[in-house]
């Protein structure tokens, strides 16, 4: 499979790199086979076109984001830490990567729509983990049981994902790690947690 062949992740990587650089619309084939150190022909040897490596990269990104944050889970049994880890998780794997970060929160949303629903599709496990956390939740009594779990999970979603585009448009000027206790007790009070 050509998702394990070294090249593919180094294309990837590579494309991370260009288009957070040059904006996708600016980052062309030659610039992202230079930055990977592969000929232009090998590019298409993986992928079929720039809209082709922009979505591989956000399945790729996605997929390993899943992976961390499940294990990261495991053997944590409260839905309200569960919540804790994944926000933590979510904002620690963008702190580390500026350049993932930027293309992420900006260049993925200014791709056309068509493209941007093949990129949605990439979200599900990432939104499934979310599901999983709210069900937890109401099944043990942290969240309230009359909770709208779709307009939960799009709160949820949304706030962390809003708090790194604001992060971004900052220039990263400060620590986004250290919004994570602050975003977690803002969303756990939305979900009607009972007071302690």
């Amino acid at each position: 499979m050509k998702r394990n062949r070294p090249k593919y992740k180094q294309i990837i990587d590579a494309a991370v790199i260009v288009i957070a650089e040059n904006g996708y619309h600016q980052a062309q084939v030659s610039k992202i086979a230079k930055q990977a150190g592969v000929a232009d022909g090998t590019i298409y040897l993986y992928f079929k076109n720039k809209e082709d490596i922009l979505i591989s990269m956000f399945q790729e990104k996605m997929g390993y984001f899943v992976e961390q944050i499940q294990e990261d889970l495991k053997g944590i049994h409260k839905a309200s830490d569960k919540l804790s880890v994944f926000i933590h998780k979510h904002f620690k794997i963008l702190s580390e990567d500026a350049n993932l970060a930027i293309v992420t929160q900006l260049e993925l949303r200014q791709s056309n729509k068509e493209l941007r629903m093949r990129i949605n599709d990439s979200l599900r496990g990432y939104l499934g983990v979310i599901d999983e956390i709210i069900q937890e939740g109401i099944e043990n009594k942290e969240f309230s049981d009359s909770l709208n779990r779709k307009l939960a999970r799009q709160m949820i979603f949304g706030t962390i994902d809003e708090t790194v585009t604001t992060w971004v448009m900052n220039d990263q000027k400060y620590s986004l790690s250290d919004l994570a206790p602050e975003v977690h007790r803002l969303i756990i009070h939305g979900c009607g947690r009972p007071t302690d």
